[in-house]
């Protein structure tokens, strides 16, 4: 990311589809050509991992460090490989447009998925599948039973299964191993069809000189099945229950703190393993993004451990981690380590020294520096450093549109003073336009922001569990906007060649 360009976050969730959720259909091909009119260089997503009702669908409650999200399967796809009729396709349910409804969704694509299934395995087995197969086997064989236990169990927390289920090699694991092999292999199924579409879409992305930029969590929930697999790199008791947990202290985003519900990393498991479960990782993220932004960054040096049964971050503590030997492991194996940090809230100067030793470029949330909250002033532009990722705002923050409606008149009066005017009308390319003025090498702008959304269209707020992740892109023609955003990308450098 040494080139000056920008580029949008959007997730593949938000974007226009016939199905309840976006996914690697059309809408998302549409996106991609609305990028490369608007003359941008990256798209920016949230994780593709799996995600859970439970813990209301969010794409950062990481149910597995390499599967995909199924839900983002395209059925007009699977329909022009002849998996599924055209019928079929068609005779859909009326879903909103405007929000995801990720349960009616997930059941109406699961009908379709399992027709799919049938034909597929009635047409014999083809060399791409057995290819993919191979060469993911190492997660797997493991994820696809993990996943056909957990629909056994009704969706129960792994700490909640039976003695003789928690233990992954145990005789009672294996002998379902084969009495649930159907649902075993349309699993498998699934994620060969996740990984095949996704990466049709990245590559058509990267025909057209767009780059993807993706993201994964920092933690692993405890309902992972990594933890199954390799109950010895977390804190976990016998019965793979966390004794304690991970989160952030109070900061800008909760005055409480945060629980992530999900398990902490042993980090003396991890380094007698040789990182090699990082490392891994690290492979198959680098496989499907051309950049990874780390999500929590900062719980690679040090992390907040909350002991269990707390409600709260309020009664956490710092802990270590190896942190140059982990890193030096991960640039052994990467030497190019195209990441991005997420340095956000509470940072020390631990964190600042380890990016600048490996040169791993920041954040810079315009949002923040405006805010009477987070009021920092190095999220300022005139303060960027060249090796930065400047945002208007993230998943996290407010639109800009929704923070000026809520802004108090000192805020609004600080960001005028700052602009040299006033910004009664379309603040939010007024941010942009700071965003892309800035000397940082890359920039990226939310959809919302592009759109001029307002408040209702936040995808998160952290510490509210319910009603996240479900904005989506409106329906119609962004031809407009990429118009005027393409004119400012060019003014400012960061245009396509």
């Amino acid at each position: 990311m040494k080139k000056r360009g920008s580029g949008i976050l959007c997730h593949i969730t938000s974007l226009p589809s016939p199905f309840g959720i976006g996914d690697f259909g059309a809408g998302a091909y549409g996106f991609a050509d609305f990028l490369c009119e608007a003359k941008q260089s990256y798209w920016q997503i949230l994780p593709l991992n799996p995600t859970n009702k439970r813990y209301f669908d969010s794409p950062f409650s990481s149910l597995s460090s390499c599967a995909g999200n199924t839900a983002l399967i395209s059925p007009e796809l699977l329909a022009a490989e002849g998996l599924l009729t055209q019928q079929e396709v068609e005779d859909r349910p009326r879903f909103p447009e405007h929000r995801v409804d990720y349960q009616a969704a997930s059941r109406f694509k699961r009908q379709l998925f399992q027709r799919a299934h049938t034909r597929f395995q009635k047409g014999g087995v083809p060399e791409d599948y057995a290819r993919f197969c191979r060469g993911n086997s190492m997660w797997l064989e493991d994820h696809a039973l993990f996943t056909a236990l957990s629909n056994h169990l009704g969706n129960a927390p792994l700490t909640e299964w039976p003695q003789e289920l928690i233990n992954r090699n145990s005789e009672k694991v294996q002998l379902l191993r084969e009495e649930f092999w159907d649902e075993v292999e349309l699993e498998k199924f699934l994620q060969y069809l996740f990984f095949k579409q996704w990466h049709l879409l990245k590559n058509y992305c990267n025909g057209k000189g767009i780059r993807i930029i993706g993201d994964f969590p920092m933690f692993m929930n405890y309902d992972a099945v990594d933890i199954w697999t390799n109950p010895e790199l977390f804190k976990v008791d016998e019965r793979k229950k966390p004794y304690v947990l991970a989160g952030s202290p109070p900061d800008a985003f909760s005055a409480e703190g945060q629980l992530f519900n999900c398990a902490v990393y042993d980090w003396d498991g991890l380094k007698r393993n040789g990182f090699n479960w990082w490392i891994r990782r690290f492979h198959y993220l680098f496989r499907q993004y051309d950049f990874v932004r780390i999500d929590h960054f900062r719980g690679l040096i040090s992390y907040w451990e909350v002991p269990a049964g707390e409600q709260n971050g309020l009664r956490g503590s710092w802990q270590q981690t190896p942190t140059q030997e982990f890193f030096n492991a991960m640039l052994q194996h990467y030497p190019l380590f195209p990441v991005i940090a997420e340095d956000l809230g509470t940072i020390g100067a631990e964190v600042r020294e380890t990016m600048a030793r490996y040169a791993i470029p920041g954040m810079k949330v315009l949002l923040l520096g405006f805010q009477k909250e987070a009021h920092e002033k190095s999220y300022l532009p005139h303060l960027h450093p060249r090796n930065s990722v400047a945002y208007t705002g993230t998943h996290d923050t407010a639109t800009v549109t929704g923070w000026y409606h809520g802004a108090d008149d000192k805020e609004r009066q600080e960001l005028f003073r700052y602009l040299g005017r006033r910004a009664e009308n379309g603040v939010n390319w007024e941010l942009i336009r700071l965003a892309l003025m800035s000397v940082a090498h890359t920039a990226v702008i939310q959809m919302q922001d592009v759109l001029g959304a307002g408040e209702e269209s936040r995808m998160n707020k952290p510490g509210k569990a319910e009603g996240n992740w479900e904005w989506r892109v409106p329906p119609g023609d962004l031809g407009e906007v990429a118009s005027r955003l393409a004119e400012m990308t060019i003014c400012y450098g960061r245009a396509q060649d």
